[in-house]
């Protein structure tokens, strides 16, 4: 029996991974049609590693598929240790479709010479793009990956650490090309980044989510272990269902999906309700205390 249930639960997660990749590559095939049909025409800028790209494709001539996954492994080596090998595999998988796409697109003729239209429906298709690879759990800049380590250890805000990478880039951008083309590259960042927050069903840089389970104590520790939060542990009462542990956790959007696999492998079964946080004052406790390490030590062994 428990054999039987091991195999199921395995295939699942395979049947998962396949939804999840082929997510991925659908939403990066989409990113680097906006890329290279609408921005690239337009020497329009999306931000971190592909803007950086289009800039030395545009001076240099080396092509942008090769730019993008070269730039991005240093991204990728610094995140390899403390994001987790699923995120990591997610995060080359889209990379490396996206890069394929890029030159598959490159020779086609372009969607359009005007700008207007150029930030418009680039920024659209790009943030849909975009938006599906991050639903799927994977990330298509290295960028993000700096923004959510340096979240992790340092507290900065996940969105906040994006926008300075991108302002900079639009700046030096703004010196190279003219600064109408900064300007151009700053509204397609905002349009990118509202429509990617619709795909992602209203998605903020900040989530809570309240867990009501059956198995608290497991779930508790893969969310510490794997994403490197805490959660507040609290008794509730189901007028039906009886007793129960709820766990309240504060996390990135970038993590929610990497919740959802935790929770779907441990217990199934489990009620999660997820919601907008506008604003945290206080401490955020994150995998810094040598206490919590400790405590889960120990509960291991007991």
């Amino acid at each position: 029996m428990e054999n039987n249930k091991t195999r199921k639960m395995d295939s699942h997660k395979i049947i998962m991974m396949i939804i999840d990749l082929v997510g991925i590559a659908a939403g990066s095939m989409i990113a680097a049609f906006a890329i290279e049909e609408f921005l690239v025409p337009c020497t329009i800028l999306d931000g971190g590693v592909v803007g950086i790209s289009i800039m030395i494709n545009n001076k240099l001539g080396i092509p942008l598929g090769i730019l993008t996954v070269v730039l991005n492994i240093p991204f990728l080596l610094i995140g390899a240790k403390k994001m987790g090998k699923r995120f990591i595999v997610k995060a080359a998988f889209a990379m490396v479709v996206f890069s394929a796409f890029l030159e598959v697109f490159a020779p086609m003729v372009n969607a359009t010479a005007d700008y207007l239209l150029a930030v418009c429906f680039g920024g659209v298709i790009l943030g849909i793009g975009v938006g599906l690879v991050i639903r799927f759990g994977g990330c298509l800049d290295g960028t993000e990956t700096v923004a959510i380590l340096l979240n992790k250890s340092m507290k900065l805000p996940v969105g906040q650490t994006v926008l300075i990478f991108n302002i900079v880039i639009f700046a030096v951008a703004g010196f190279v090309f003219g600064f109408d083309r900064a300007m151009y590259s700053l509204l397609t960042y905002f349009i990118t980044s509202k429509v990617l927050d619709i795909v992602e069903s209203g998605l903020e840089q900040t989530k809570a989510a309240m867990i009501i389970t059956n198995d608290s104590k497991e779930i508790s520790h893969q969310i510490y272990k794997r994403l490197g939060r805490t959660v507040t542990i609290m008794e509730g009462e189901g007028l039906v269902s009886g007793k129960k542990v709820v766990l309240y956790c504060v996390l990135t959007r970038f993590e929610i999906h990497e919740l959802k696999e935790i929770i779907k492998e441990i217990d199934s079964s489990a009620f999660i309700a997820i919601s907008d946080v506008s604003e945290i004052i206080g401490t955020h406790v994150k995998k810094t205390s040598r206490q919590t390490e400790e405590k889960f030590t120990k509960s291991d062994n007991n």
